[in-house]
Formats: C-alpha cells, structure tokens, sequence
C-alpha cells in the first residue's frame, strides 16, 4: 500500500477542511431557518463504525442485495473492463464490497480508494493489502464531491466504483454535478459501477433508515456527539431523537434530529434555540426508478451499458459507460 495522497480536504470531515470548516458549517446550519447539517459530517470514526453496522442490520436490504447483485455479475463487469483495469472506489468506507469486483477483474493495476475519513481509510486499506498483497493501494483522502486528482498509475481502462446507493444522498441536480465530475475524473473511456435505491413501499423504506435496534437512530445522533467533542457543544443526547420518513412528493428518505423539548444549546461560542418537535435535517437519501436513472445518465454524459436489479427489483447496479 502506498502512502495516502491528500487532496483538498483529508482525514476526517473536520480534519479535512480544517476545524474551521466545520465549525462555520455547523454554525450556520444551525442558525438557518430550517436547521440542517451536511451529511458528509457523519462519518468521523465512530460514524463509519456505526455506519458498517447499519450494513449488516436485518430491515437494511440495500446492502446484502447489491452484494448478491454484484456476486453474480461481477464477471460480466470483469469482462466489459478488461485487464489491468484500475480500479477507483468513491466514498470506499470499509472496502468489503470491492472484493467482488477486484476477485473478478483480471490482473487489476491498481485500486484508489477515495475516503474523507482518513483514520478509516488507512485501516481499511491496509487490512485490504495483506489480502491482496501483489495489488498496487493507491489511498487518496478526500472529498470525492469535489474535485479530485489521483494518484498517477499505467494500466488499463478506468473503472469507477460507487456502490452503496450513496447517489441517493445528492438532489437529482447535485448527483448530475456529481456524474459529470467523476466523468472528467475517471477519464473519456472509463466506466462506472453505479449502485441505486429503486422505488418501493413506504414502509420497506422507512424501516430500512428506523431499525429496531437503533443503530440507525445512533448513527444520527452520533452527530451531536461529534459536535460536542470538536466544537465543545453542550448537546444533550437524550433530549433529542432520530426520525426517518418517506417524502412521497420528492421521492425520498428524509433523516432528521428532533428536539423532544424547547431548549438552547451552546456550539461554539454561540447559542441556538430549538423549539419542541423543531429538527434538524441532516440527510436525504432520493429513490430512483429506472426511466429516472437513464434521463440522468443522459444527462451527466453517461451511457447505461448494463443493469441488474435482482429478483425483487429493490435495488439496481447500473454498468455506464461515457457516452
């Protein structure tokens, strides 16, 4: 495994863009007239952890159906990529799902994961080296929302990873921008592995971002806690809660922290009122049917070479191509 490369921003979120960037996000989403927090925030290291167990959570489908998807298609991917590709994962989190790709690729040049959480990256990818100690780890920490410039590595066609339905996170408009920038950074003959949340009943939904064991809710509020220990918050956990609904008008999963009471909380220096039953939204997670996820291929410059959606069409992994 090679050295990190650090792009704009590196380690975690606060890390990466620096305390102060952090800092004046929090600000001013708590002082907006509707409060939110960006949703990148989540995963310093105890919000990764968490976040992988979400994975493995029952009411969690997304997860084990692209990993079923992915197991038995890897090798038509394989094939339309040829050898030596090099591989490059978005947003890689705990590297289990790029296994399938990488055991189905013939003789891959290199793998760069792109990670902001810079402590998880670096452990990530060193338990992937003693798995694949002749693979060439490229580790770059950053903002993949953002423009990226990767490590220089020979070898065949480009090949994008970004699976985990992660696109869901971006307004339509937002996963456009996201498409034509990961076009630009992948190169004119890449491809892309695309994984997507597809439509379905309210209530599979809800449960999936609400599980009963509440480690979805510990993820959300893991939030605050982060807050109080970079920006010496005074949150107080237990006079908040997670909630998730379906925005059927907007086609998607809605995360929000609710405060159980009227209260004032101190952040950095400043204060900020929440009156009872205010949230704070702090992610969005947009479902997809198929005619919308061709239109925006369409319009980011991408072409779908191959779908899969698996027996219950609940999710789909999209093979695209640059159009």
């Amino acid at each position: 495994m090679t050295a990190p490369l650090r792009n704009d921003v590196g380690g975690t979120a606060s890390e990466a863009s620096g305390t102060g960037t952090f800092r004046a996000d929090v600000i001013a989403g708590l002082g907006a007239a509707r409060k939110s927090l960006p949703p990148k925030y989540f995963y310093d290291a105890a919000g990764s952890r968490l976040f992988d167990r979400i994975c493995t959570l029952p009411e969690y489908y997304p997860t084990r159906t692209e990993a079923g998807i992915l197991t038995e298609h890897a090798a038509d991917i394989g094939r339309a990529v040829g050898r030596q590709a090099i591989l490059v994962e978005f947003g890689a989190g705990s590297l289990v799902k790029v296994r399938t790709l990488l055991d189905a690729l013939e003789q891959p040049a290199a793998y760069i994961p792109i990670d902001i959480s810079e402590k998880h990256l670096i452990a990530a990818s060193g338990e992937l080296a003693h798995a694949y100690p002749r693979l060439k780890i490229m580790p770059v920490v950053g903002d993949f929302t953002a423009s990226l410039t990767l490590p220089q590595v020979s070898g065949g066609r480009v090949l994008g990873f970004f699976p985990g339905s992660t696109i869901g996170n971006f307004t339509p408009e937002e996963a456009r921008r996201f498409l034509v920038e990961a076009g630009r950074t992948l190169g004119a003959d890449a491809r892309l592995v695309l994984g997507v949340d597809l439509k379905k009943a309210k209530e599979r939904l809800e449960a999936a971002y609400d599980d009963a064991a509440g480690v979805t809710a510990a993820f959300n509020l893991n939030l605050l806690s982060r807050i109080n220990r970079e920006l010496g918050g005074g949150f107080d956990l237990s006079r908040f809660a997670h909630r998730a609904v379906f925005n059927s008008e907007l086609g998607r999963i809605e995360m929000h922290i609710v405060s159980l009471e009227e209260q004032s909380v101190a952040v950095a220096g400043q204060m900020f009122h929440f009156a009872c039953g205010e949230t704070i939204h702090t992610e969005n997670s947009y479902k997809y049917d198929l005619p919308e996820i061709r239109a925006l291929a369409d319009a980011s410059g991408w072409h779908i070479e191959d779908a899969w959606t698996g027996d219950e069409a609940l999710f789909g992994v999209f093979l695209l191509s640059r159009s």
